[in-house]
């Protein structure tokens, strides 16, 4: 179950923002945009402009055997550094570095880390990772390279039905989304031959200095007989802050062992 630990750390975001001031974005009405190329366009301008972002989540997690709520500190360089620290009553668990090149993390309980790259990261959980899918799970913009040659569109249940002209039989998935704000209400990825079963669900959006945001993000990953469920709160955020990113593999740790 640590594979879904590792890879939750790496593509939950969530930005649930109870800051003073901010404005509840609920699903709007179906917009008269029906053209593909112009929802797409609409749905890439949707995403938040920022330099840096430094957060506070509640995170919720549970594997059907158990449950754990853990304090993470989220902070962000955007199209740069993704940075996370996990912790419970203020005692620091794990510590994780996230760049387009590189991925580092350490867990404290098990004084065991992870040095490398995506590719390595991926080969070991079953799922293609990289650094702007991760971004883009956390800003709320679409973890497919969709585009109008390859993607065709749908309203359904008054959402933007988008998914492959051509479906892959081994690789099926699908997004929708709001046509009031043009951000991801909900996308799944389903893996048969695998039994592998990924889907993201998003909360109603807020607004922060003029750019759009998520309140909840739910997570459900299942593979075979493993089912992992994450919730994430943002409890505080705040944009553009002087931020810092300090990390370092403290001496002794073992690396991880991927054969496990």
């Amino acid at each position: 179950m640590k594979r879904f630990f590792y890879m939750s750390c790496l593509t939950i975001g969530v930005l649930s923002i109870s800051c003073k001031g901010t404005k509840s974005v609920t699903e709007g009405e179906v917009a008269t945009t029906t053209n593909i190329s112009r929802v797409l366009a609409n749905h890439e301008k949707a995403s938040p402009n920022f330099k840096t972002m430094a957060s506070r989540i509640q995170v919720m997690y549970d594997d059907g055997s158990k449950e754990q709520s853990i304090t993470v500190s989220l902070r962000m360089e955007k199209d740069q550094i993704i940075w996370m620290k996990a912790s419970i009553l203020g005692i620091t668990l794990a510590k994780a570095m996230i760049t387009p090149q590189k991925v580092q993390y350490y867990e404290t309980i098990s004084n065991t880390y992870f040095d490398g790259d995506f590719s390595l990261l991926s080969e070991w959980l079953g799922t293609q990772l990289d650094f702007q899918k991760t971004q883009a799970i956390l800003l709320g913009q679409s973890i497919f390279d969709v585009n109008d040659a390859n993607y065709k569109m749908s309203m359904f249940q008054k959402r933007y039905k988008i998914q492959p002209k051509r479906q892959p039989q081994d690789f099926i998935h699908s997004l929708f989304l709001d046509p009031g704000n043009f951000k991801v209400v909900s996308g799944s990825l389903s893996q048969p031959k695998e039994a592998r079963l990924l889907s993201i669900r998003y909360g109603n959006y807020q607004t922060l200095e003029g750019g759009f945001y998520p309140s909840e993000i739910f997570i459900d990953a299942t593979q075979k007989n493993e089912k992992t469920k994450i919730s994430v709160t943002y409890k505080k955020i705040d944009i553009n802050a002087n931020v810092s990113f300090p990390f370092e593999i403290p001496d002794g740790f073992e690396p991880i062992d991927l054969s496990k």
